[in-house]
């Protein structure tokens, strides 16, 4: 039986007293909340804004956190209800050991949901890994998905890559998320996109506070799983966003994704593999277009 959701405050040094900082936003006070819930076996951390019948769940990418959507969650929030959580093993949620499936991150999600009371149907947004979630997700709870968005899907790795990606994540597992920030940095968050240079020290910051165990053991779900036949099955409208500038993930690895669900729009954006750090504006818009064009 799912448990009631947990709450607690942060206070964070050098802010004024009694004010503390979360995720889920704050009065006037200044005061706001991070949401913790344990559901499926984890502890995950949760915000929920915005209000109405529609719903719409953000799901990070690897090495992100619910605060990859900080400025697309807002413009969403108008006209639906928002959910964004960190995944397991990534941002504040409980950290992984040993070996994870993409079953069991689409898992979290149900359960995730059902603790919420988050009845009907849902629509994804997901990026990178968050893309792989959601699309898995639209396979197999296809009762609960009403349209996904995706960006840069990370779908599987090709198997000529996989002995040097999984020679990366030893790497990172031993020596700690700093060895891979600049060429992660260079490849996902382009340097023509770092006009707004507190944005970009931002996340790059959050990626460093990864847990490196975490980390590899999401990675090397990544390496271990090939999605690319089973979204022939996806019944729902999805939407694929390739990102011009995206160095991991080019719009010419992301085109046949889209061309094997049936019915997908494609579309290119001038934007990179952290679409939703680096050009918020540009995906918040794509996100809402495609979900309002659905009543979604």
């Amino acid at each position: 039986m799912p448990l009631a959701p947990a709450f607690a405050d942060v206070w964070i040094p050098g802010t004024s007293p009694g004010m503390t900082c979360g995720s889920t936003g704050g009065d006037k006070t200044g005061k706001q909340e991070m949401n913790f819930i344990e559901v499926n076996g984890v502890v995950l951390r949760y915000e929920l804004s915005g209000s109405g019948e529609r719903t719409v769940v953000l799901i990070h990418e690897m090495g992100g956190s619910l605060e990859s959507w900080d400025e697309v969650a807002p413009v969403l929030a108008a006209s639906r209800r928002v959910l964004r959580y960190d995944t397991r093993g990534a941002g504040l949620s409980e950290k992984v050991r040993g070996a994870l499936s993409i079953d069991t991150m689409v898992e979290d999600l149900a359960a995730l949901l059902d603790a919420l009371h988050i009845a009907g149907k849902v629509a994804l947004a997901g990026i990178a890994v968050g893309g792989a979630i959601a699309l898995h997700a639209a396979v197999r709870l296809p009762q609960r998905i009403s349209a996904v968005v995706v960006g840069s899907p990370a779908t599987g790795i090709a198997a000529d890559r996989r002995a040097a990606v999984l020679a990366r994540v030893e790497r990172i597992e031993r020596e700690g998320m700093r060895m891979a920030v600049e060429d992660s940095m260079a490849n996902g968050y382009a340097p023509e996109l770092r006009a707004d240079e507190a944005r970009y020290q931002a996340f790059r910051a959050r990626w460093l506070g990864n847990d490196p165990a975490s980390f590899a053991a999401i990675y090397r779900m990544l390496a271990g799983m090939d999605l690319q036949e089973e979204v022939a099955r996806i019944a729902c409208p999805v939407l694929v966003l390739g990102g011009r500038l995206d160095r991991v993930r080019p719009p010419a690895m992301v085109e046949p994704v889209a061309r094997g669900i049936p019915g997908a729009r494609y579309q290119v954006l001038d934007t990179g593999h952290y679409m939703s750090v680096a050009t918020p504006e540009v995906v918040a818009a794509a996100i809402d277009d495609f979900l309002g064009s659905l009543g979604a």
